[in-house]
């Protein structure tokens, strides 16, 4: 069977590709601390020695929109397209394929359908920055084949924070049981505190510091009954109007599971937004 090597989640600022690479007067002053951190988190993925990604994240109503929303959508194409032609103008993003993994995009989807998961899937999946940025962070060399799974975290009606979980529980079980014996990385990729397009966006600091370090909290000591007991659909919207996304975090508890304290954390604070970093070892050591 396949083993769980480890469990990442983590922001996907679309600025990092950008602020990493420029140089000279265009390089930001906050730019050399960030890839310091980045380059400390992407250790933890490369100690663990994964054979295949399955990536968690959201389209940003690239490929999917309200005239066809899935809540929940696993890629099952031999290879996906990214990015897309806004995220090269705006973020400065490169255009990038990536090895698809079909016989686990399969299993995945079999195996939730069989456990009450009414999944959608897409043979013709092409990927923006929620998956792509973190593979930059985390795995620039992008020579891994990769399982996508979409959540809907942007159009209501969007299932609630517990489903989440559930999913994330779900997706463990299953990689556990693949019958390959390849190792498994999960990264999933969300929000702490967002606001885009609104009075909160540009701030000293991410739209709700509070909410920030209590998020932290809960993720990192896997407080999954705390965390559950005080968000809701209705509360998210509080932090700033795209901190639904933080529903994504919910997902990778349910995946290192109830009580799991992360074996890595780190935050970094970059003015309008916290930044967050987040490795559990499922066997404890994180070693090939």
């Amino acid at each position: 069977m396949a083993e769980l090597v480890a469990v990442i989640a983590s922001t996907h600022h679309p600025f990092y590709y950008r602020a990493s690479t420029a140089t000279g007067a265009d390089r930001p002053p906050f730019a050399d601390e960030w890839v310091r951190k980045v380059m400390a988190f992407r250790e933890t993925l490369t100690r663990a020695n994964p054979d295949v990604l399955v990536m968690v994240g959201s389209d940003h109503f690239h490929q999917l929109w309200l005239d066809n929303m899935p809540q929940f959508l696993v890629g099952k194409a031999p290879f996906y397209d990214a990015n897309w032609y806004n995220e090269e103008r705006e973020f400065g993003l490169p255009r990038m394929t990536c090895q698809g993994e079909e016989d686990l995009s399969a299993h995945l989807l079999r195996g939730g359908l069989d456990l009450g998961f009414d999944l959608a899937f897409s043979n013709e999946l092409r990927i923006d920055h929620s998956i792509t940025c973190p593979i930059i962070t985390l795995r620039p060399q992008n020579d891994l084949p990769i399982v996508p799974v979409y959540t809907n975290i942007f159009a209501p009606p969007l299932p609630q924070p517990k489903r989440f979980v559930q999913l994330g529980q779900a997706i463990r079980e299953l990689i556990e049981s693949w019958p390959d014996d390849r190792r498994v990385a999960v990264i999933g990729t969300g929000h702490l505190s967002l606001e885009l397009g609104g009075p909160r966006q540009f701030g000293p600091h991410g739209p709700d510091p509070e909410f920030d370090r209590r998020a932290v909290e809960w993720i990192s000591t896997g407080d999954l009954e705390g965390c559950l007991s005080e968000v809701t659909l209705d509360s998210l919207w509080n932090p700033g109007n795209a901190t639904h996304g933080f529903m994504d975090f919910m997902l990778m508890m349910g995946v290192a599971g109830e009580g799991r304290k992360a074996d890595y954390t780190d935050t970094y604070d970059l003015f309008h937004t916290m930044e967050a970093y987040f490795t559990w070892y499922p066997d404890g050591g994180g070693r090939a």
